[in-house]
């Protein structure tokens, strides 16, 4: 017999003896023993069944009851106690207290989680309508939340004065709008532009009375401060001798106040010709002349607040700079130029991984063509832009530099004070998201069409007939655009008896800082210089600026003219134009019409057609575009 064929017999035989078994228990008497084990068993599962679903129904009618207890249904639940009370003793099972308590458990669960949905949903209404329009009022906007502030840059603890708090909402959109004032993103209630310097938030420095000289802040001072006190990047935009120093200079003498003492051995103090000096705070400026004037602004609210101040420039000793950083404590603030400082940096002198508060002067031209590159390089050893507050400020800002200096940002606050647009906002009828190039609204700019071969001997009447009198002494600034140009005019006058200075790149560092001193000091009266003088320097009581020859650019004849007219004071400006500037005539005369200048005949015959900017690398097929803009998907069907 084969395997398979017996396999197969085998499992007949099995199934036979099952069957047969099965019968034998059927047909078996009532009262044999296996019948009655089954029986007892069955009663048992019966018995059981039961008690589950008395369970069950208990359970559903204490869900009931507990229902009903929380909707306030007294009569429900009075039912649902005779419910429990009628039902027969004898069906309760054998664990029923243990079944309640579990009960009394779940049901309180239950109402835990209740409690829980109705407190979710009270915050959410709460919150929805905490997000409607509604009017704050003056003594709850003190108390709103300050600014986010970036990483360690900032104590971040700006709050409003009570003061400031209770100036009426009107006084304050007047302020903007008088002053051509404006913020993106928009202001809330909690950042209110500081109107009077008894707004600002007392500190140990304010104490000490710095503004007494003082008094209002300029509307950039105002509308900025609430924004860099609080640790925010700011982007600062406003035109010439409007304050900008004094903008980034407090805020960053109140963050370093706010961080930890420095220690001996992060300073650099005395510890051989090799250390190195650990700044806290870098400002940097384009000319060795800016970055004087700014250190000095500075120094002198550093010095109140027992902080140290140094100025890195070319042109100077650096054994002596080196010694002032390593002088006493070492340098908590630099002030410096591109250049001077990245030799430092090389050399191991100065080091900028503690640097929290970066300020970039003139920011427009630090990221142009000449200083781009020494611009990364320094951020690139600075913390993170995360991890340290950036300030810029500026009186331009062109489109082609204002995405790269966003890049070193984190969402930057930007106050702009356009007053050529009233309340416009950035980006407004350029295309391409620049504001407005604007001058300075209290100079009178005048427009000569001269013969090339004339000039100097109109700027030789000019001087005189604005040096009569009791103007005899007053300070008048003239440009020329190249180097050697300064030296011939300066030649010029002097051989027609007049007391001049000139300031260009040719001179040594000492004698630009002797023509300078000797102008402001009112020595001389009349001070030749390049565009080297044009940026950020705040030359006092210039009443005159004659540009002799035009500049290259539109924006450097604004800068120019802004040399007059500081600090809220009147000024005069007269540019001599020639055939040879024919180019910049359409930028000139919407200059012009922007301030509400006249503007000459002889220089609408040039046209208006403003000249297309060519970029350094792509020239005349370069497109100036905003690149934070996204771009539009074309499909094609």
């Amino acid at each position: 017999m084969s395997s398979g064929k017996k396999h197969r017999l085998d499992g007949e035989a099995t199934e036979a003896q099952k069957i047969k078994k099965v019968k034998t228990t059927e047909d078996a008497p009532a009262g044999d023993a296996p019948v009655t084990e089954k029986k007892s068993k069955k009663d048992k599962n019966d018995k059981k069944d039961k008690s589950d679903k008395k369970d069950k129904k208990e359970k559903k009618e204490k869900k009931r009851k507990q229902k009903d207890l929380e909707n306030g249904d007294d009569a429900a639940a009075a039912d649902a106690d005779e419910t429990m009370v009628d039902a027969p003793a004898s069906e309760e099972p054998v664990s029923s207290s243990s079944s309640s308590s579990k009960e009394e458990k779940k049901s309180k669960k239950s109402k835990d989680k209740k409690d829980k949905k109705s407190k979710k949903s009270k915050s959410t209404n709460e919150s929805a309508a905490a997000s409607e329009p509604t009017a704050t009022p003056p003594a709850a906007a003190a108390a709103e939340e300050a600014p986010a502030v970036n990483g360690t840059s900032s104590n971040g603890k700006y709050q409003q004065t009570a003061e400031l708090a209770a100036v009426p909402q009107a006084e304050v959109d007047a302020f903007l709008k008088d002053n051509h004032i404006t913020i993106h993103p928009a202001p809330t209630a909690a950042v209110r532009p500081i109107l009077k310097f008894s707004h600002l938030p007392p500190s140990k420095l304010l104490a000490k009375g710095p503004f007494k000289t003082f008094t209002t802040p300029t509307p950039i001072q105002a509308a900025s401060w609430p924004f860099s006190l609080a640790g925010r990047d700011v982007i600062g935009i406003a035109e010439t001798g409007s304050g900008k120093t004094y903008a980034f200079s407090l805020p960053c003498i109140e963050a370093l106040t706010a961080l930890p003492a420095k220690t001996s051995g992060s300073n650099g103090a005395g510890a051989g010709r090799y250390s190195t000096v650990h700044a806290r705070a870098v400002i940097v400026s384009p000319t060795r002349e800016l970055a004087m004037q700014t250190h000095e602004a500075i120094s002198s609210l550093a010095s109140l607040a027992g902080l140290s101040a140094v100025c890195l420039y070319g042109g100077a000793s650096k054994d002596d700079q080196r010694n002032l950083l390593r002088k006493n404590t070492g340098a908590d603030i630099i002030v410096a130029t591109p250049g001077r400082l990245k030799d430092f940096l090389s050399e191991g002198c100065v080091a900028l991984d503690e640097a929290a508060f970066v300020v970039l002067d003139e920011a427009d031209r630090m990221l142009d063509k000449g200083f781009e590159e020494d611009i990364k390089q320094i951020l690139g050893q600075c913390p993170p832009k995360e991890q340290r507050q950036t300030l810029m400020f500026t009186a331009t800002w062109p489109a082609t530099v204002r995405v790269l200096a966003e890049s070193y940002m984190v969402e930057p606050i930007k106050v702009i004070i356009n007053k050529n647009k009233p309340g416009g906002e950035a980006g407004d009828g350029s295309g391409n998201g620049t504001v407005e190039l604007q001058a300075n609204s209290r100079i009178v700019q005048s427009v000569e069409v001269v013969d090339p071969r004339g000039k100097e001997r109109r700027l030789l009447e000019i001087l005189k007939e604005n040096q009569r009198g009791a103007a005899r002494n007053d300070r008048i600034l003239v440009f020329c655009l190249y180097k050697k140009e300064t030296t011939r005019v300066e030649q010029f006058l002097q051989s027609r008896g007049l007391q001049v200075v000139a300031i260009h790149g040719d001179l040594r560092q000492e004698q630009r800082t002797r023509s300078l001193e000797a102008f402001k000091a009112g020595t001389t009266s009349v001070l030749l210089a390049t565009d080297v003088a044009a940026r950020g320097l705040d030359i006092p009581e210039v009443k005159l600026v004659v540009n002799l020859t035009f500049p290259l650019t539109i924006e450097d004849y604004v800068h120019r003219i802004g040399r007059t007219g500081r600090a809220g004071k009147e000024g005069k400006a007269i540019t001599l134009f020639t055939e040879h500037d024919k180019a910049h005539s359409g930028s000139l005369i919407n200059v012009l019409k922007a301030a509400g200048q006249p503007v000459p005949d002889e220089l609408l015959k040039f046209g208006t057609t403003v000249k297309k900017k060519q970029h350094d690398a792509y020239g005349a097929f370069y497109k100036d575009v905003d690149m934070t803009k996204k771009s539009t998907k074309i499909t094609f069907d």
